[in-house]
């Protein structure tokens, strides 16, 4: 009987097994290093066995990573204990390989090789255990105060009074202990680049402790500091809060993510050079050794292990060397900024510069007739903190198959390719032509079909084997109906959610105006509360303190569009207001720059609302089910139902039309009553509400509306969970993370309380 696998291709596999896997990634390290331990002492090629050995310790530097990426989710952190257990078998399987290769000629190389691989496992583990949100809070903590001992105190004074000594107690006010005052003044001018990351790393030192959910007082002068420096901003300059809020959130990534915290020490800069040293003596100690007993191919593979990892090493050495880190610990912050600029400093700025913020003027005209240009975010994706985009969902868009267009059309090369061409072109092509292909087979064999369907479901009712046995068969009939076969394959893996997110996701660049917009409104809400319970009032709202601070809310829909229903529920209905109005109001010189920010912050909350299900979970009253609910009622709509039945038959995709014909007959739409319960129909909802904000000025309702829409985000930016926030940024940044943190240094949120103020008993001699 034959064998199943040739002889010459199990030979292949002996001979290429350990060599193939020591090139691949990580997965495949720990099974390559058992597999090294399984093959030592094995013949044909014991001379190979030194080198086996040398590329088990090659492994273990490997597993320790790169200085740039510890975890790759927030969640991986709390594995650290594993990873501990995983170097302590790591460690133990190679130094058995190890002992196994002796007496090896390649001694010394694989001693230090296995040193530097230690190393840099070590400080793996110790990044993920200090990034543990557990440990991180409880290093936050510090020593507890036990506060003054009133005990001792009146032992005392009642001594003194015995002895008829002049003795009173006094109360002296203090600030927190370890928040002594350390004044940031502003200069008369914009700050430098290295002024801007010695500032967010100051403030990334007083706010890192919202991550797990600790309470400021009112009476830290760290935190006051903070919130005069950002009142102190205007409008205008409210692209230098951004610039301190950038690096700030990137100060909280390298915590959580990377090495930084190990590596900006003195026991870590030990440890980096020492590995780096080992590693090039063992390369210079193997360029001696004698080599001709050894596999040519082997030999070659080593010298390339060793180098790279060599390369790789002075790469992270430089992104050290050049990191905000670096530069924000290479001179202490002063407690005061003066005007001129130092020869050091000047060179620091130069080499920071390449990271500052670039706004670039584009035209992004929504009219021919008011010309308008924006200054949008334009940096060089090497050189960025954060992606820099704002991202959009639409929902009466999504219903039609429509993806949302960009506002700002920068010219970005890549992805214009990929949206152009890969996205629309193919995808979009492949689905017509499918639809239409089976569409055409469906009617022109209805008799068939039909037959077919009765057929299998005859057959499937009545046995549950037949049923699952002839479920592929369902699926072509759903395919045959013209219905492509892909969304139920989907479906059935779970992933059609994600694929939607894909598709129906666009981005656009944040442009400077509406950060300013942005960053207006939060610093007038921070103004007008005083004490921590307005406070409170001002960041639970959600489009009531704006509707409720004039008369335009009172006494109409709007008011109670915001407060009657659930938050969710809210956010649909302005959603579609905003996107009905939107596409049926004209555009003009004065409310153009409200409307996009009304449309981009509607498509931005609605992104939030789908896409971003684990940020939102925490806001009360998130059900996706009300999404698909109003997709299906917009679908349903019988003048929308006549639009895409017209989209299908003439290729149309403009939703202009769409929004025209539910505003047309906006008295029609009625509540509706389900079998076992009445609900509200979203859609008729927002028809109504986009007829009540009509009735406005022009200019006024679109200024009602951004102001509601910024009040919205807010509400989702300070409720949302904050590791939340964290996790986020792993995957390059949420636009809400940075109004989180802006809220934060204004001291809108629920971990700003005003607390008495600390005091501690002394006892004085009276005069």
């Amino acid at each position: 009987m034959g064998e199943a696998i040739p002889k010459e291709v199990k030979d292949l596999w002996d001979k290429w097994n350990i060599r193939g896997l020591v090139i691949l990634t990580n997965w495949a390290a720990e099974y390559a290093v058992g597999q090294i331990a399984e093959s030592q002492g094995d013949e044909p090629q014991p001379k190979n066995n030194d080198l086996l050995a040398f590329w088990a310790t090659f492994l273990l530097l490997h597993l320790g990573g790169p200085d740039t990426i510890t975890a790759l989710a927030l969640e991986d952190n709390g594995l650290w204990l594993r990873n501990l257990f995983g170097l302590a078998c790591q460690a133990s399987v190679t130094l058995y390989v190890f002992l196994l290769s002796i007496p090896n000629n390649l001694l010394v190389p694989t001693s230090l090789m296995l040193v530097a691989g230690i190393i840099k496992y070590v400080e793996r583990i110790k990044a993920l255990s200090g990034a543990n949100l557990e440990n991180f809070k409880d290093s936050m903590l510090g020593e507890p105060d036990p506060g003054p001992d009133y005990a001792r105190l009146m032992e005392e004074y009642s001594t003194r009074k015995r002895l008829r000594e002049p003795t009173r107690i006094v109360r002296i006010e203090e600030v927190e202990r370890g928040q002594r005052p350390n004044v940031f003044m502003r200069p008369n001018r914009k700050l430098t680049e290295l002024e801007v990351v010695q500032c967010a790393y100051r403030y990334f030192n007083i706010f890192k402790g919202l991550v797990v959910d600790l309470v400021f007082s009112s009476n830290s002068e760290q935190w006051n500091n903070s919130k005069e420096f950002f009142l102190s901003l205007k409008p205008e300059e409210a692209d230098e809060a951004l610039r301190i809020l950038e690096v700030e959130l990137s100060f909280i990534y390298g915590t959580f993510f990377t090495k930084v915290d190990i590596l900006h020490t003195r026991i870590g800069v030990a440890f980096r050079f020492t590995a780096l040293a080992s590693l090039v003596s063992s390369l210079c100690i193997f360029t001696t050794a004698k080599k001709q007993d050894y596999n040519s191919f082997d030999v070659g593979l080593t010298y390339a292990l060793l180098t790279g990892g060599i390369a790789l090493d002075f790469v992270a050495i430089f992104i050290f060397c050049v990191s905000d880190w670096t530069f924000a610990r290479f001179k202490k912050p002063k407690e005061y900024v003066r005007d001129q600029v130092t020869r050091v400093e000047g060179v620091l700025n130069w080499l920071l510069d390449f990271r500052k913020l670039k706004w670039k003027e584009y035209d992004c005209s929504q009219s021919k007739e008011f010309p308008q240009k924006h200054l949008v975010l334009d940096r060089k994706f090497i050189f960025r903190r954060w992606s820099e985009y704002i991202y959009a969902y639409n929902l009466i868009g999504y219903s039609m198959g429509i993806k949302p267009n960009r506002i700002h059309k920068t010219k970005g090369s890549i992805h214009g390719f990929f949206d152009a061409i890969i996205c629309r072109l193919y995808i979009d092509l492949a689905i017509r032509k499918i639809s239409s292909f089976f569409r055409t087979i469906k009617q022109k064999t209805p008799r068939a079909h039909r037959s077919l369907e009765n057929l299998i479901i005859s057959f499937s009712t009545k046995n549950h084997a037949w049923n699952y046995a002839l479920y592929p068969f369902k699926l072509l009939l759903k395919f045959w109906f013209g219905i492509p076969m892909i969304n139920y394959v989907l479906d059935f893996f779970g992933i059609s959610d994600q694929l939607n997110a894909v598709v129906y996701t666009s981005r656009d660049r944040i442009t400077k105006e509406m950060w300013e917009f942005i960053f207006k409104e939060v610093k007038r809400r921070s103004e007008t509360f005083e004490g921590a319970e307005s406070a409170s009032g001002i960041y639970s709202t959600r489009g009531e303190w704006v509707l409720g601070e004039t008369s335009v809310g009172k006494g109409t829909n709007l008011l109670h569009s915001v407060t009657q229903v659930d938050y969710d529920q809210s956010i649909l209905m302005w959603h579609m207001a905003t996107e009905l109005l939107y596409q049926t109001e004209e555009v003009t010189q004065q409310n153009q720059s409200n409307r996009e920010f009304s449309k981009i912050l509607s498509d931005y909350m609605m992104y939030l609302l789908i896409v971003q299900p684990a940020l939102m979970s925490t806001v009360a009253g998130i059900d996706k089910i009300r999404f698909m609910e109003a997709v299906a009622e917009a679908k349903n709509f019988p003048e929308v139902k006549k639009f895409l039945l017209r989209k299908r038959l003439e290729n149309l995709r403009d939703v202009n039309q769409a929004c025209k014909e539910i505003l047309s007959s906006v008295d029609d739409l009625k509540e509706r009553k389900g079998k076992r319960y009445q609900r509200r129909n979203v859609l008729a909802d927002a028809s109504s509400l986009a007829k009540a904000l009509k009735q406005l000025n022009g200019d006024m309702m679109w200024q009602v509306m951004s102001k509601v829409w910024v009040e919205m985000l807010c509400y989702a930016a300070t409720h949302c969970d904050p590791k939340q926030h964290v996790a986020l940024l792993s995957r390059g940044g949420e636009f809400l993370s940075f109004v989180w943190l802006l809220m934060a240094h204004f001291g809108l949120g629920d971990q700003f309380h005003a607390t008495e103020e600390n005091a501690r008993a002394r006892l004085v001699l009276a005069k």
